[in-house]
């Protein structure tokens, strides 16, 4: 463990460094950036390297309070003789990745949910055991037969419900098991998609020549890594739990639904093309609702982009061109969902409120989570969410 004179003595040496190499290449540095990003990345490394050095050395039994209240053969004469520890670990430094792309997945199947791909297949089964549709012996037929018959074995559509109330706080109620929803993901997976989507907007040339690009928030890393973190921290303390074996039940059903919709006799009984015709044609001649299929289709599969990407170490990355690289995966998805969340009115894109206070219910500008909920009533048991198709009565069925 080093003193705490040797502590002050290498930050002085480091910062005699960095002036001493910005003056030599003062030149060089005005014409090229990028120069002084990768000097500073090497000097951070360097002073990095050291620290790791320090924490590996054996500490003091004691932990230097000997030497700081001066008992013992090792007192310390003076201040600067005494022990001082690095630090500890940093708080942001750990994520537990797993359990992100488990909420990846969810947030994929809640929009398949919402969108109604279980409830076209029940009731696709419904006429087919009730003989009203022309379906005997084909692939779509046996599947259909199939279908519930690990009923006993699966979550439910209540347990699916309870886990997107507490997870991603949609719905009404309280979560699986009468726990917490978790009512602040909506609003901080909004600021998000926001963040990354302003900040390629701002590194357009459109952008630069207006007057804001003197904003001291202009193109800011520390601005999107604010909103990654916050929304990783809230998911960390909500993704525990049965989750990931759920979301692993759950997208097999989903595979299995699919299979069923894209059967040739299932496909031929509505003059279909593929899976997501049948879907559209029974969502329109069964429940008479107006398709929002493609916008949440496609808030499903950015959205799980975006928060894969949440769930790698990319988020930490100092040096401004590695983290606008590693950056890109996500620009485009979180542009599209916000471009697809828009059009069905639950989020807004923002323009000048880069940061979220942490304590504030609904930021100006920002879609409020419950226009995200569908309608709901109490009907016994866990009740029903209207023109949703997220349960029936009973919430027992699919």
């Amino acid at each position: 463990m080093a003193t705490e004179k040797e502590y002050k003595e290498l930050f002085d040496r480091v910062a005699a460094l960095r002036g001493q190499v910005a003056n030599k290449l003062a030149g060089e540095l005005t014409v090229n950036p990028q120069l002084a990003d990768s000097l500073i990345r090497q000097i951070d490394d360097m002073l990095e390297s050291v620290e790791t050095a320090e924490r590996a050395k054996p500490a003091v039994p004691d932990g230097g309070l000997g030497q700081l209240v001066g008992i013992g053969p090792e007192a310390a004469a003076t201040l600067g003789q005494t022990s001082l520890p690095r630090g500890v670990e940093s708080y942001d430094e750990n994520v537990a990745s797993e359990r992100i792309y488990a909420v990846g997945d969810l947030y994929y199947l809640y929009q398949h949910e919402r969108i109604g791909v279980f409830r076209v297949v029940q009731k696709l089964q419904e006429l087919f055991q009730g003989g009203s549709i022309r379906l005997s012996d084909g692939v779509g037929a046996f599947g259909l037969y199939k279908f519930d018959r690990r009923d006993v074995l699966r979550y439910t559509k209540r347990d699916r419900i309870g886990a997107y109330r507490r997870i991603l706080g949609y719905g009404k109620g309280s979560g699986a098991a009468n726990s917490r929803p978790n009512t602040d993901f909506h609003r901080l997976f909004v600021h998000l998609n926001n963040q990354i989507a302003l900040f390629w907007r701002d590194k357009r040339i459109s952008d630069v020549i207006r007057a804001r690009s003197y904003d001291p928030s202009f193109g800011s890393i520390a601005v999107v890594r604010r909103a990654g973190l916050d929304l990783r921290n809230n998911l960390k303390f909500t993704s525990y739990g049965h989750l990931n074996v759920l979301r692993v039940e759950v997208m097999q059903l989903l595979e299995e639904a699919f299979k069923i919709l894209n059967a040739d006799d299932v496909k031929d009984l509505f003059g279909a093309a593929n899976a997501w015709d049948v879907v559209d044609e029974v969502l329109i001649r069964y429940f008479d609702e107006r398709l929002v299929t493609s916008p949440r289709q496609r808030m499903g599969v950015t959205g799980r982009q975006v928060l894969r990407w949440l769930a790698g170490p990319h988020l930490l990355e100092s040096t401004r061109a590695e983290f606008e690289t590693l950056l890109l995966e996500a620009a485009e998805p979180a542009e599209e969902w916000i471009t697809s969340a828009q059009s069905l009115r639950v989020a807004e894109r923002t323009e000048t409120e880069r940061v979220l206070p942490w304590d504030q219910h609904r930021p100006a500008g920002v879609a409020t989570p419950a226009s995200e909920r569908p309608a709901y009533s109490q009907r016994g048991g866990l009740g029903v969410y209207k023109g949703s198709g997220l349960a029936t009565a009973n919430g027992h069925k699919r």
